[in-house]
């Protein structure tokens, strides 16, 4: 016994060196010859030892370590093994599917030549463990693009055990002991399976195809997996690749277009910029791109948007339950997510238009890790002013382009970082003495760390900018340039944990600093006009937010949540103290300070919680109900019926006070098993607070004196909202119709500032009826028919409506404000969409879309103004597209 002991001992020291080499010196210090395959361990890993007169099991068991090997001694031979142990006797484990002897694991691995083994062992096998389940997680990606997917269901075969990816793609499951098959199941991707034999807790990740049928299938996404998933109401997803065959105006892909087409999104009128988001005001939409805000998404007096079609991915929309992370808005969250860039193979894809053409590029930088997306998109639309039938405008001009570059790197499996950069600018004059030039600037940078597969975060830090100028006449003596800039830069830390499969939080805490100069005004050379500079305001917005996805049951899920947040008008600044009691006027101006550099000036906070609830009845139906509240702190000024280039953004002080709003909401979904149909209603109410509106005739740019032309009063707004949809098969669409109302109230104990004797009134953008179809019919794989038509109610308008006489002067009597109405608008396009043949191996894959905009030739009103001649008052209206605009435009993919 003594002399066998002696044999199992052994001295040795190694210090940094992999383990083969170890291996080699235990065999050159001992009896003792191992076997095993090369490829089993990491030649780059280094370890360090010191053992003496130690026993060789001791050895091994530090050796592998942190290893999947384990080992057999067999007298002086020892065999190395993967993941499994090697028995000289029954195996007493209690799962009978656990491999009792060495034959059956290798039996197990038999594979064909080039292929994977056809059982993956999962951990490492440990002697007599009583262990009955172990925990199986990991990722799954798209196979062509990398990234990962959300909303794929994982399970055991044959059990009740599941699983749903999360937004990284990450799954776990709890796997019982030996042999089992995992199965991964999706609607849009090709489903996969794999054996696998758990010895401990592991990995196993999966990478999987898109199915090629549903590539050019699907219109619209509405994320039916998301709405049952969630328990957010009013929410829409919207993938850029499946808006590509909607006619839009002058053959441009819009994304952001497209969204008007859902229930509850409207804008003022043809050509307009802004949103009005369940009765909302244009400012109080947080348009995000990358995380950063875009202040103005338009380009061209609205006709396009500003962003680049062609380096969209797809926009969430959030209009009813906005989560606690998002916040500073009282109706939407626009949140616009970018491509990211091919790390396998140099592509691309662009567009040639009559209006716009564009060109977006994608470069792998390192295989498999990193990749760079560059874009551009310029205009050469001086053509359409030139050829219109009036002499003002032939000598107009209009152009503009923008710039997008994204560069993404995975560092390791734990770790990637993201940044993009983006730039717009806008150059237009209606008469040959004046140029306006507007821009949009962003840079946005973004951390992800995974610390297990349960916690992970992100940090953001982005910065944006929008500016406008206005060069008047150099010759003239009475030239000038204005300028107006706002500058918001931001950080956003965010953690997502999951507690079991019950509980899912996300919380962190979030901060942004606005500044912006209000105007100035410089006089050119020899001018007669006098320089204005008005004061510059700053401000610092700062939240934490927290929510919980509680899943109660199966068919009930809670998601809860609040936000807190704390504003802070920052200095230097003076404010003026206006009297008590009395309208402000610059007459009762009572006193004037002075705060210095970043001296706080007034503070505002509010708790903002949010509840959504989800029941399910069963899997065709279920309901949805919401709560939220928000505030604002930054306000739009505008006198114009809708947003423009030249409006200015206006910060809370001491004489404005932050917008608040309340939401509530109720939605009922319903999968029909007839063609694939899906039908929701959902409804809303809301109410606000300190919504900003003006005195009649007032005067708000470079105003030295701006809160004395400012009323702040109460909205609310309610409607319902229907929509029918079919996503896939040979005819897909959707019918969306809206019923709402948006009401304003400025009232006040002083006359002049009332407005409509302080009652209820309908806003600038009130639309009652609201109907939208968007149709598309493929006759073969490359040709299909797509429609488009829209009617909605026409939006009030203040009339003159009389004339008196006073002093010996007359006087124009208008109405009440928005009493009236413009005619009622509707349009009908159509476009034709031919696909190129789609062999694989080709240059470039192109697609024709020929489309005819208002083929009804329409004179939609886009405004009613008047004129007096004659001594009599007479309305004209003004119209944006009277006509039919037929267009094509070749795309091209490659």
């Amino acid at each position: 016994m003594y002399s066998q002991n002696q044999q199992n001992t052994i001295t040795i020291n190694y210090s940094n060196i992999n383990r083969i080499e170890v291996l080699k010196k235990i065999e050159t210090a001992s009896s003792f010859k191992f076997y095993f395959q090369d490829e089993w361990i990491d030649k780059n890993i280094l370890i360090s030892g010191n053992f003496e007169n130690t026993n060789i099991q001791d050895v091994l068991s530090k050796v592998f370590a942190d290893t999947e090997l384990n080992f057999f001694i067999d007298k002086n031979k020892i065999i190395l093994t993967k993941n499994s142990v090697i028995y000289d006797k029954v195996s007493t484990t209690k799962n009978s599917n656990a491999p009792v002897f060495f034959q059956q694991y290798d039996s197990l691995q038999k594979k064909q030549p080039g292929s994977l083994p056809s059982v993956a062992l999962i951990g490492k096998e440990a002697v007599d463990s009583d262990i009955d389940f172990y925990t199986l997680s990991g990722h799954i990606t798209d196979l062509k693009n990398q990234k990962p997917l959300a909303d794929i269901r994982v399970k055991v075969k044959n059990t009740d055990i599941t699983a749903v990816t999360n937004a990284e793609g990450f799954y776990s499951l709890k796997i019982p002991t030996g042999l089992s098959t995992i199965e991964v199941e999706s609607i849009l991707y090709n489903n996969a399976s794999r054996k696998i034999m758990i010895y401990s807790n592991g990995t196993l990740d999966f990478t999987i195809i898109e199915k090629i049928n549903q590539l050019d299938e699907v219109v619209v996404k509405g994320k039916n997996s998301q709405n049952v998933r969630t328990a957010i109401t009013g929410v829409t997803t919207i993938e850029a690749e499946g808006v590509k065959t909607i006619p839009l105006v002058l053959g441009e892909r819009d994304i952001l277009k497209v969204a008007l087409t859902i229930p509850g999104i409207k804008t003022a009128g043809e050509g307009s910029s802004g949103f009005n988001v369940r009765g909302g005001k244009e400012d109080q939409n947080l348009m995000l791109l990358d995380n950063g805000t875009i202040y103005n998404p338009s380009h061209l007096f609205g006709f396009f948007s500003a962003i680049n079609p062609y380096t969209i991915n797809k926009v969430d929309i959030y209009k009813g339950g906005i989560p606690p992370e998002y916040g500073g808005r009282l109706s939407s969250v626009f949140d616009i997510v970018s491509k990211n860039g091919n790390t396998e193979k140099f592509s691309g894809e662009g567009g040639i238009g009559p209006v716009t053409s564009n060109l977006t590029a994608s470069i792998p930088i390192v295989k498999e890790k990193s990749s760079l997306l560059v874009a551009g998109r310029a205009t050469y639309s001086d053509w359409i002013l030139k050829a219109i039938d009036d002499e003002n405008l032939k000598n107009s001009k209009a152009s503009f382009y923008d710039l997008y570059a994204k560069y993404t790197h995975k560092i390791n499996k734990n770790n990637s970082i993201e940044g993009s950069g983006y730039f717009s600018k806008d150059n237009y004059n209606i008469t040959p003495d004046s140029l306006f030039t507007y821009s949009n600037r962003l840079i946005s940078l973004k951390w992800k760390h995974s610390f297990n597969e349960k916690n992970n975060s992100e940090l953001n830090f982005t910065n944006s900018e929008y500016k406008y100028s206005i060069n008047y006449s150099p010759v003239n003596p009475e030239s000038f340039t204005m300028k107006y800039r706002i500058n918001e830069t931001q950080g956003h830390l965010k953690f997502n944990s999951q507690l079991g499969q019950n509980h899912k939080f996300v919380y962190g805490i979030t901060s942004k600093l606005y500044k912006i100069n209000p105007g100035e005004l410089t006089p050119g050379s020899n001018s007669l006009v006098d320089p204005i500079q008005i004061e510059q305001e700053k401000g610092l917005e700062s939240a934490a937010f927290f929510s919980e996805n509680y899943k109660i049951t199966e068919k009930l899920l809670l998601d809860v949540g609040a936000r807190y947040s704390i504003y802070a008008a920052l200095g230097e600044s003076n404010q003026k103290i206006y009297e008590d009691g009395v309208p402000k006027t610059p007459s009762t101006v009572v006193e004037e300070k002075h705060y210095n550099n970043n001296e706080v000036i007034k503070t505002y906070s509010g708790f903002e919680p949010r509840v959504g609830l989800r029941y399910i009845f069963d899997e065709s139906l279920f309901v949805k109900a919401g709560f939220d509240k928000n505030y604002q702190y930054i306000h739009l000024l505008t006198n114009n019926t809708t947003q423009s280039p030249t409006d200015t953004w206006k910060l809370s002080d001491i004489n404005v006070e932050p917008q608040s709003g309340i939401q509530y909401s109720l939605g009922i979904f319903k999968k029909l098993d007839y063609k694939d149909l899906e039908i929701s209603i959902e409804g809303y109410y809301k109410t606000s607070k300190n919504i900003l509106d003006y005195k009649v005739g007032s005067q708000i740019l470079l105003n030295q004196d701006l809160e004395t032309e400012l009323l702040q009063g109460d909205g609310k707004a309610y409607g319902i909202e229907f929509l029918l949809k079919k996503s896939y098969g040979r005819l897909n669409g959707w019918i969306g119709y809206t019923y709402s109302r948006s009401f304003i109230k400025l009232d006040s104990q002083f006359n002049d500032e009332k407005v409509n004797n302080g009652d209820y009134f309908p806003t600038n953008f009130d639309k009652p009826h609201d109907v939208s179809i968007v149709l598309n019919y493929k006759f073969t794989k490359r040709y299909s028919f797509s429609s488009n038509f829209v009617y909605q109610t026409g939006r009030p308008i203040t009339y003159p409506i009389g004339k008196y006489y006073y002093n010996g002067a007359e006087y124009t009597l208008y109405s009440d404000r928005n009493k009236f109405r413009i005619p009622d608008y509707y349009r009908l396009d159509v476009g034709l969409n031919i696909e190129g043949n789609h062999k694989i191996k080709k240059l470039a894959h192109s697609f024709w879309n020929i489309s005819i905009y208002n083929l009804l030739g329409r004179n939609n009103p886009y405004s009613i103004f008047f004129v007096t001649q004659n001594g009599e008052i007479k309305a004209y209206k003004t119209s944006i597209f009277a006509v039919p605009i037929p267009t094509i435009t070749y795309n091209f993919k490659f």
